[in-house]
């Protein structure tokens, strides 16, 4: 099989989960835009999700979020993902937007509130159990604002414990996906706040403990292939959050702000192995001033771009320039890679699928905007308040 042929099997197992979340109205913290035709319910984000997977044709699952995405029949809503073509994807805790979570969810100093947000994690696997989700995903707001405010080691202790339990209720064919984030809205200490803390508890807990990577939470200047290319060696890396960030962890479309930074991690997770369905490629954006399905489409397309010119990096001729010393071919086999203008390639993938080769245009024509319009009048609107 020639590089080129290789590239295009690849592009057409490439899997991209989108978030519920991002379909609902959403904005800063000092304000959220509502948008006409906003779902109301998961179902109704599921029905949104399913014409990004219809248009890209790899978008196949979709991530919930508790209790945002709270129903009274998770089997009826996995039906009604099938039955619009995807599935359920990861289940997303949330110990963040409580009262009670004012001085930390899993390591607050109090044991009836740990008990209370441990409680909720494991609601979140009866959930996964419900929806064939395999994936548990948790984030934590948990930190302290001021020195002196708890005990640091204190809580990793508290976390280690409440990790652990959860841990032990997850079922055959279940992980735990553990996400860091350096700061924010903890400004002093942040419980979780790097991938080597992730990682350490990870190890701990077990083989079904993996760590996952947002790329807006990290401090200007880091090298997240350099901590990707890390955690696929010490077979660690359970997946992505992806999004693009200018100064904090802005949550806008990916590749939007540093599309080179998307093709040297997606290169990475190429040459480390890590384009498997083990790896878990998410978006975690919130489309606060753009339309939200056509901002998540383009999304995926920048996601495979970046795919695209990583799977065209000419392996044996970058392994000839390092072993040979040579920095700047070395360089230049990359660049000529990244330079490439892949949309051709990628057009063809798709009409090899069946799919429309511009998948926003024949979003657009399809008149889907126009019927959610019309359709989704009154009713509570998805989102959440700032």
């Amino acid at each position: 099989m020639t590089e080129l042929a290789a590239a295009k099997a690849a592009l057409k197992t490439q899997a991209v989960e989108t978030p519920s979340w991002a379909y609902g109205n959403s904005g800063t913290r000092f304000k959220v835009f509502a948008q006409e035709g906003v779902p109301r319910t998961p179902f109704e984000k599921l029905d949104d999700a399913a014409k990004v997977h219809e248009f890209t044709g790899v978008a196949p699952t979709v991530a919930l979020h508790i209790p945002w995405d709270e129903v009274d029949d998770y089997a009826a809503l996995a039906k009604h993902a099938e039955q619009r073509g995807v599935k359920l994807g990861a289940i997303n805790s949330n110990t963040f937007q409580d009262d009670a979570y004012k001085l930390g969810s899993i390591c607050h100093p109090e044991a009836s509130v740990r008990r209370k947000a441990v409680d909720h994690l494991l609601e979140c696997v009866d959930i996964m159990d419900a929806t064939g989700s395999t994936d548990l995903k948790l984030w934590f707001a948990d930190g302290t604002n001021y020195p002196g405010q708890d005990d640091i080691r204190g809580r990793q202790d508290r976390l280690a414990e409440g990790l652990a339990e959860v841990y032990e209720r997850l079922g055959d064919g279940q992980r735990m996906l553990l996400e860091y984030k350096f700061f924010e809205p903890a400004f002093y200490t942040t419980d979780v706040p790097d991938w080597g803390t992730a990682y350490a508890h990870c190890l701990k807990l077990g083989p079904k403990a993996q760590v996952v990577v947002d790329t807006g939470h990290h401090a200007p200047g880091t090298n997240i292939e350099f901590i990707v290319a890390t955690l696929l060696r010490e077979g660690k890396l359970g997946g992505f959050d992806f999004n693009s960030r200018f100064y904090a962890d802005d949550d806008l479309m990916v590749g939007a702000a540093d599309p080179f930074q998307l093709f040297r991690i997606m290169y990475e997770v190429v040459r480390g192995g890590g384009f498997t369905p083990e790896v878990a490629f998410m978006l975690d954006q919130c489309h606060n001033i753009e339309a939200k399905i056509p901002a998540i489409i383009r999304s995926v397309m920048n996601v495979q771009e970046a795919t695209a010119k990583a799977l065209l990096v000419d392996g044996k001729a970058l392994e000839a320039a390092q072993r040979g010393g040579d920095v700047l071919e070395a360089n230049a086999v990359l660049m000529d890679a990244y330079n490439t203008d892949v949309r051709p390639l990628l057009r063809e993938v798709r009409e090899e699928m069946g799919l429309d080769p511009e998948p926003l245009a024949a979003y657009r024509r399809c008149g889907w905007a126009e019927r959610i319009v019309a359709e989704r009048v009154g009713g509570q609107q998805a989102g959440w308040g700032a």
